[in-house]
Formats: C-alpha cells, sequence, structure tokens
C-alpha cells in the first residue's frame, strides 16, 4: 500500500479516470451494437455521423486505439453500405 500522500492521491485519481474511461467506452460499444442491428440504412446513414464522432474521440483521448477506431469505422462504413 502508497505510504506517500501523492501516490496515495494519485491511486484515488487513477481509480476515478479508469471509471470514466469505462464508460465512455461502453456508451460507444452500445452505440455500435444499436448501430450495427439497424436495418433502415436511411436511419443508420443519420446516426453514422454520431458514432463517428464518438468513436474519434475515444481514440483521440486514447482510451481506444487508433487503429481499432479506424477499424470500427470502416467496417461500420461497409455495413451501412452494404443495407438494402
Amino acid at each position: 500500500m502508497a505510504h506517500h500522500h501523492s501516490a496515495k492521491k494519485r491511486i484515488r485519481q487513477d481509480e476515478a479516470i479508469r471509471l470514466r474511461n469505462r464508460y465512455y467506452a461502453l456508451t460507444m460499444r452500445n452505440a455500435v451494437r444499436k448501430l450495427r442491428a439497424n436495418d433502415n440504412k436511411e436511419e443508420a446513414a443519420q446516426s453514422l455521423p454520431g458514432v463517428f464522432k464518438m468513436i474519434d474521440k475515444l481514440a483521440k483521448k486514447n482510451i481506444i486505439h487508433k487503429n481499432k477506431a479506424s477499424n470500427l469505422k470502416s467496417k461500420l462504413q461497409h455495413h451501412v453500405s452494404s443495407l438494402a
């Protein structure tokens, strides 16, 4: 266990940041699931920019890797364009 005040504070901060990052990542995953489950092309195309924005923000903050963000965006774009 940490003995210095600064180390104890860092542990508290890290836990708060970890929980916040998990919340943002979970929100993004739910948005991706919702987009993939959508069968209507117009609705999916309308919600696509919002999901892209969310993914880009998480990649910028290093919550997800930039390559994972790129792969997600590519697969989502392909899914939306393949809808009839």
